[in-house]
């Protein structure tokens, strides 16, 4: 495949504004991989420049190789022109003077771009007096403007905190606000959205947004979330194998894309559907006032006739339940759920949406026997499972199974993919000798693997086939109950198709109840049958999925459908609007 429009014709058409351009990059390592081969694209001053395409695509190798930040043993050719200058024939000094000074970097996951053993005012002031003759209060004080800049409440108090006190939305600000602490001409942000809640997702996007307005700061924005580039590229770059396949504006790529791959993209991207959409027209029409802080539970009443069958007891029934945590040294309490009701029936999938810090993993670990509630029950196929103990709750936990949002560190590096899956079935002693192995095969041919990976280390799989042997592992003991935690957040979204279509068939052959939990809308529309809404610990809606998302009722189901972003820019462009407007 080659590039629809190269960097050439996009240059003379800016009439030599642009900030970067990339000219015949190509990076290899150790000499063979070629992991980047002959980009080439530019970037206007003041564009947001989206790269987008698979993991293993180049495109964070290339934006790496900018800063000097690969490894030794990766070789760089082409050129990199920033203002005119070479980022590539620049000395090792050159580069430090350009890294955070003319070049701000965002990094995907802000935990581990930040050093935990200091606080995140020490780290901005750091950031300051690296490129800057700032004394030390000076420093402070640009710091603490800073923090209020990216929208941190009380910056001054925050100064003092370290980032292990901050949520992950607050973290990401801080990451920020490092980025653009010396006004740089041009942000480099690698994923910054990719973990982060819709509701705090658009809360980031709308923080970019304004600060390239204010500024006129060019964005280099690397992201597999289609409605992401949506709502905030001007132009797209799409990478497949190293290659950049094609480019232009935003409305060409999203409205009439040239190249195959390009439309397999866009064709893989799971958006809300209609029901979403008339959910936020309506919230908007009524112009609904309801405090923030109303926390009862509106339960919207089924949508279609129930045939009279004989009533079965749930798989899973939460009643009344909640988890303290309690203060140390005479500090606040912290209610993690409050009075949670929830019931799942046998063959049926419930989703649980909600923001980082609603109380939804809390039900998760309490689901699961990792936590213990502080009030109220907690039922699986009858058996309350505080109540259980010894070879009772070893039988109670064969009956459910669990899937974690990161299949990297929720797999052993150290054993094989068969022995991962295997590890269940001998902890129970459900099989034995050579039946193991036959069992494990079958579960690998179930979830689309083949058995000739099960000698293969976790390292050695894409995400994708790392998600699916935790299914297989997840499914090993055919449970009853399958506890799904985030399970496609971090795969890219033709990945997340694949993924979702295996878990249909699967939940449609094996007929196990599914606790979907998840912050993505699009794909709960997609798998639940049935929808509850999470908010500060509490259960403030929930019901049949269509008619939670077509007639949402409390103003945080609302404004969680307004922020879910769909790929279409002129859609994108109207829940933007209406989600400003209910924020």
């Amino acid at each position: 495949m080659t590039s629809a429009s190269p960097a050439g014709s996009l240059a003379d058409s800016a009439g030599g504004a642009d900030l970067l351009e990339l000219s015949d990059v190509s990076v290899e390592f150790n000499g063979s991989v070629r992991a980047v081969r002959s980009v080439s694209y530019a970037i206007a001053r003041g564009e947001v420049l989206a790269v987008v395409g698979e993991s293993g695509s180049g495109k964070t190798v290339t934006a790496m190789s900018l800063l000097g930040l690969l490894p030794s043993n990766a070789a760089v050719t082409g050129r990199a022109l920033l203002d005119g200058r070479d980022l590539y024939a620049m000395t090792p000094d050159e580069l430090r003077g350009v890294r955070g000074y003319e070049v701000g970097m965002i990094f995907q996951e802000p935990m581990s771009a930040l050093n935990p053993v200091f606080t995140v005012g020490y780290q901005i002031v750091e950031a300051l007096r690296a490129h800057q003759r700032l004394s030390s209060s000076d420093a402070k004080r640009r710091a603490i403007e800073l923090l209020d800049l990216v929208g941190i409440p009380l910056p001054a108090e925050r100064f003092r905190a370290y980032p292990h006190e901050l949520s992950g939305g607050q973290l990401q600000r801080i990451v920020i606000a490092m980025a653009v602490a010396n006004d740089p001409k041009l942000l480099i942000a690698d994923e910054p959205t990719t973990a982060l809640d819709v509701t705090v997702q658009a809360e980031i996007l709308e923080l970019l947004r304004d600060l390239k307005s204010r500024l006129n700061t060019s964005i280099l924005l690397i992201t597999h979330d289609m409605g992401v580039v949506a709502d905030l590229a001007d132009r797209v770059v799409v990478m497949y194998d190293g290659q950049v396949v094609e480019q232009g504006t935003v409305t060409e790529i999203f409205g009439s894309p040239r190249q195959d791959y390009t439309r397999q993209l866009l064709g893989s991207v799971i958006s809300l559907g209609s029901a979403a959409t008339e959910g936020v027209e309506r919230a908007l029409a009524a112009a609904v006032v309801v405090r923030d802080d109303h926390l009862a539970v509106t339960e919207h009443p089924a949508t279609t006739s129930v045939p009279d069958v004989p009533a079965t007891a749930p798989v899973l029934s939460i009643s009344d339940m909640s988890v303290v945590y309690g203060g140390r040294f005479r500090s606040i309490s912290v209610r993690a759920a409050d009075h949670v009701c929830l019931h799942i029936e046998p063959g049926e999938v419930l989703g649980l949406v909600g923001e980082s810090g609603s109380g939804k993993s809390t039900v998760a670990k309490v689901v699961t026997g990792l936590l213990t509630p502080t009030l109220g029950a907690v039922t699986i196929g009858g058996v309350d499972i505080t109540s259980v103990r010894g070879r009772a709750a070893k039988a109670l936990r064969r009956r459910i199974g669990l899937v974690f949002q990161d299949p990297l560190s929720s797999l052993n590096p150290r054993a094989t993919v068969g022995d991962s899956v295997a590890e269940p079935i001998r902890l129970h002693n459900t099989f034995r000798g050579s039946e193991v192995d036959k069992r494990v095969a079958a579960l690998l041919e179930s979830v689309q693997l083949s058995a000739s990976l099960r000698n293969r280390y976790p390292h050695e799989l894409s995400g994708g086939q790392r998600q699916r042997v935790c299914i297989a592992r997840a499914l090993a003991l055919d449970p009853e109950l399958l506890v799904a935690d985030e399970p496609t957040s971090a795969l890219d979204v033709s990945v997340q198709a694949r993924v979702l279509d295996l878990f249909r068939s699967l939940q449609d052959e094996l007929g196990f109840a599914c606790l979907f939990i998840s912050h993505d809308l699009a794909v709960i529309e997609q798998l639940a049958g049935r929808v509850a809404v999470m908010h500060r610990g509490h259960v403030v809606e929930q019901g049949p999925t269509k008619a939670v998302l077509s007639s949402p009722v409390h103003p945080y189901t609302q404004r969680l459908l307004a922020a879910a972003p769909v790929a279409d820019p002129a859609e994108q462009r109207r829940r933007r609007e209406a989600w400003r407007k209910l924020d």
